[in-house]
């Protein structure tokens, strides 16, 4: 048996752009981390060589790729020509909550299936090729952030260029200012379900009066500046800098948000909490605060009908958890 996991991920600052009608034309940037929450993969050999097992969220066992009815799973055992195995999935977190859970799926599926082939693989390279089965091959209209934070893992400042390169670079800090980063970010999970096609479609209609081109430009620009403080170990300026971010993203549309949304961040403002955001499209799923420790008891108390989940940071990135020799 081969285990292998990759890290969900928490996006600071610059999301929306690394999609490629953005960066393609001015550049993009993401300030991310990924947390200890993960994807799980795992494959062994199956007694019927003429056939696949898949176990997720259902099972399925086949004899041929075309009958797969999971679209990751049927491209990428395409892809490796590989039959005459069982392969499950398991997270530590439901899909669809704003961490990036099917590009952290792609990632520790490559990871899998290369190792099971026993071929060594870079980070880079399960980045770039999670991108291609995602973007490419399945047509998804996602960017490429959260690829290379499951595969890099760690705090990093990624650079998108126009000619579709990725720069990863690692946030230096003292190792105390990381502690205190870590420490002063409060995870809450809002639950709820949110329809992404009636956000695109408010989107697209507010789009006719907003510039989106000229916001995601501001919001790389705070990107770059939550890097250079953070680099300096102004840890405090996550704060305002997520707020700022916070402001812009909404402005791009109103079902970003929602009612339950703008009450839940009043309230973690109102206790103390110097700034915030919902991660992912919109809608649901989980909010981020940051918080100082002498307000984290009140914010806590004001958010106390919410689910918080322990915040920690990731640094293994895309990791072979355990390899059975006779399997490669």
């Amino acid at each position: 048996m081969i285990i292998t996991r990759a890290p969900f991920r928490v996006s600071f600052c610059g999301g929306g752009s690394d999609l490629p009608s953005f960066y393609e034309k001015y550049g993009g940037c993401v300030l991310s981390t990924s947390i200890r929450k993960y994807m799980y993969l795992t494959i062994h050999n199956y007694f019927h060589k003429d056939q696949i097992v898949l176990k997720y969220s259902k099972t399925e066992t086949v004899k041929d790729y075309e009958s797969i009815e999971h679209k990751y799973f049927k491209q990428c055992l395409k892809d490796f020509n590989i039959m005459g195995v069982e392969v499950s999935s398991m997270a530590d977190i439901p899909s669809g909550t704003g961490l990036g859970s099917s590009s952290s799926f792609t990632v520790a599926l490559l990871h899998l299936l290369h190792t099971y082939k026993g071929e060594y693989v870079s980070k880079y390279k399960l980045a770039k090729d999670a991108c291609e089965v995602e973007i490419d091959k399945l047509g998804e209209p996602i960017g490429k952030q959260d690829q290379f934070a499951a595969a890099f893992g760690g705090l990093n400042f990624f650079e998108f260029k126009p000619n579709g390169f990725v720069n990863v670079e690692p946030i230096i800090m003292a190792p105390q200012s990381y502690s205190q980063l870590e420490q002063n970010i409060l995870m809450f999970y809002l639950g709820g379900t949110h329809s992404a096609s009636e956000i695109l479609k408010e989107q697209s209609q507010n789009l006719k009066a907003i510039d989106k081109a000229k916001v995601q430009q501001q919001m790389c620009d705070l990107t770059r500046a939550l890097k250079e403080e953070l680099q300096k170990n102004n840890v405090d300026a996550m704060g305002e800098l997520l707020h700022e971010n916070w402001m812009l993203k909404k402005s791009l549309a109103n079902g970003i948000s929602n009612p339950l949304i703008d009450e839940t961040y009043e309230k973690a403002v109102n206790a103390g909490a110097l700034g915030g955001k919902l991660l992912g499209a919109g809608g649901a799923g989980f909010m981020i605060f940051y918080v100082r420790p002498e307000k984290q008891d009140a914010v806590r108390a004001s958010l106390s009908h919410l689910r918080e989940m322990d915040f920690e940071m990731d640094n293994s990135g895309a990791s072979i958890v355990h390899v059975d020799k006779e399997n490669i």
